[in-house]
């Protein structure tokens, strides 16, 4: 095993090596290219609301942390500079979720993103617009 420092790792994996919310809610990284990212979760019971629905701060935790990664493309920090989501179908405890993240535009230092989150049957669940800001800061 060689060692890698984070500098030789694009700015999405560094990030998710410490991110410890992503971990705690035991996201899943599918996929991590470029402007394009696949993330996934199983809810869990603790997840859920009052209602015994998926709490829908975990749903855009999901749709929120592939937007994250989708958007640090290079060695660049890029953060949020807002995001909007829709709720289009609920879910419960023992399902899982997939959002996958894709680059719509990214002109100078702003980026808009939209990820789609779908159930295991495909159904959307939810639909989320992310738009990002590059920072001056590097790893």
């Amino acid at each position: 095993m060689t060692d890698v420092t984070t500098e030789e790792i694009p700015a999405n994996r560094a990030m998710m090596e410490r991110d410890r919310a992503s971990a705690m809610l035991g996201l899943v990284v599918e996929r991590d290219d470029p402007g394009h990212a696949v993330v996934s979760m199983r809810v869990r019971d603790d997840m859920t609301n009052g209602f015994a629905i998926t709490h829908g701060g975990f749903v855009f935790a999901l749709a929120d942390t592939a937007f994250a990664i989708a958007c640090n493309e290079d060695d660049r920090v890029t953060v949020a500079a807002g995001a909007d989501i829709s709720f289009l179908k609920p879910t419960v405890a023992g399902q899982t979720l997939t959002a996958t993240a894709v680059r719509r535009t990214r002109t100078g230092r702003s980026g808009i993103y939209d990820v789609t989150v779908v159930d295991e049957q495909g159904d959307p669940v939810a639909e989320f617009r992310g738009r990002s800001r590059t920072t001056s800061r590097t790893l």
